[in-house]
């Protein structure tokens, strides 16, 4: 029988979104952030073969810049399976993400505007300096290398609500009451950032008291653009669903 959650969402974009989760336990939700992290796959640059490099920085170093670009990933690589990049520039000028052409016309760097290597024009030179290089990018997952992290900011705080129980006392110590995060007040939901996360301002001179709304917790969630927030997401909640049932099966036999 499936389950339904109560999602909603406060900010939404492709690349960074919060939203809140109703009715989940606190290991759920943490099984969900460490998902994210460490069991959607992407596709990330594994193996470079370099033809021609006249630069300035060595080969190790352009392996590793190019390492570091996220590039997009479709939904129908398996893991393990790589597709072929190239990158062919010359000087002078700054060769970026955006020159590496993919064979698969789905994958593309997620960012055109990484830099890699400045190329110069030397002076009483007759060649400029040349970077030409082919790449293989590897489906894989953030357990096995950090460049596989889809998710590069991911983390979740307990929704709070809070009650007015008063006037504060007029001898007490005027001190900021500083709160993060999202709070819930006559079911509106309200960033603390809309009033500098300071009670003080939104409550002047009230008493209040915060508390954690059970199982409600509010997920911020940022993506390198190799996924969306959705689709890092909802692949993140699929892998635990497929866990859950493989070890119904395995109790079974």
């Amino acid at each position: 029988m499936a389950t339904e959650y109560d999602v909603e969402f406060i900010e939404r974009g492709d690349r960074e979104a919060r939203f809140l989760v109703r009715d989940i336990t606190p290991a759920f939700a943490n099984g969900i952030r460490r998902a994210m992290v460490a069991d959607v796959p992407t596709l990330s640059i594994d193996e470079v073969r370099v033809i021609e490099n006249s630069s300035v920085m060595f080969d190790e170093q352009i392996a590793l810049r190019l390492g570091l670009v996220p590039l997009t990933t479709p939904e129908d690589y398996e893991i393990g399976e790589t597709t072929t990049l190239a990158l062919d520039v010359e000087g002078p000028g700054t060769a970026y993400s955006g020159d590496l052409v993919c064979q698969d016309e789905q994958v593309e760097p997620a960012d055109k505007n990484v830099p890699i290597i400045d190329l110069k024009d030397p002076e009483g030179s007759e060649t400029p300096q040349r970077l030409e290089v082919e790449a293989d990018a590897v489906y894989d997952r953030g357990r096995e290398h950090a460049k596989h992290q889809g998710g590069v900011a991911v983390g979740y705080r307990h929704l709070q609500r809070v009650n007015v129980v008063g006037d504060a006392d007029e001898f007490g110590d005027d001190e900021p009451h500083i709160l993060r995060g999202i709070i819930e007040e006559d079911g509106e939901l309200i960033p603390t950032e809309e009033f500098d996360n300071d009670l003080t301002n939104r409550y002047p001179g009230k008493e209040v008291e915060v508390e954690d709304v059970h199982n409600a917790f509010v997920f911020h969630v940022e993506t390198d653009g190799s996924l969306t927030v959705e689709e890092l997401t909802t692949q993140a909640v699929e892998t635990l669903h497929d866990r859950a049932a493989d070890l119904k099966d395995a109790v079974q036999l």
